[in-house]
Parts: C-alpha cells; sequence; structure tokens
C-alpha cells in the first residue's frame, strides 16, 4: 500500500489525502487496485475479474490522469465490460484449475 501511496506522490505528483480515488490496473486489465484516504486511515479496493477486462477511460495527458464520474467508477469495479477474447478465456479456466 505504501508503494502505491509513493507512486500517487512521486509519479503522478498527486496527494493522496486529496480525498481522490487513485486507480491501479495491471498491464492485462484483468487486476485493479483503488486506493483512497479516509479520516481513520488509508483504504485499499483490489478486485480480479474472473473473464474479461477492465475498461479504462480515456487518458487525460494535461492532468496526468484519468477523468471519470463516479457511476464510471461504479461500472468500472463492477467488470461491466463486453470485451472477452477465447483466448483469454482459455487462459483463465486454466488458471481456475490451480485454485
Amino acid at each position: 500500500m505504501f508503494t502505491l501511496c509513493g507512486l500517487v506522490h512521486e509519479r503522478m505528483g498527486g496527494d493522496i489525502r486529496s480525498g481522490e480515488v487513485f486507480i491501479f490496473y495491471n498491464r492485462f486489465r484483468t487486476k485493479i487496485k483503488l486506493l483512497h484516504a479516509e479520516p481513520g486511515g488509508l483504504v485499499l479496493y483490489e478486485k480480479l475479474l474472473e473473464e474479461g477486462t477492465f475498461k479504462i477511460p480515456a487518458y487525460n495527458p494535461a492532468t496526468r490522469s484519468y477523468p471519470m464520474t463516479w457511476s464510471d467508477l461504479v461500472v468500472m469495479v463492477e467488470g461491466i465490460n463486453e470485451d472477452v477474447s477465447k483466448g483469454r478465456q482459455r487462459r483463465l479456466s486454466n488458471l481456475k484449475k490451480h485454485w
């Protein structure tokens, strides 16, 4: 979690205490982590999709961020995306056999 806080500060130029939700995702877009500060401490939410990929919003280079509305965030966290390739389905079904 503290590594993610360092990324927010050093790479993104952000402040974890700003009230924003910072979103991190893996290169396959199958896992996301949401980092947020609350008055009592830090909150880290992580989700791994069993199939499909997260839909990432358009990048804004001016703000170095992916601006989105709360409803966009909810849709993203719910994993609502129709982009499931056959190769990806096969890899995930093989992975599930080992769980």
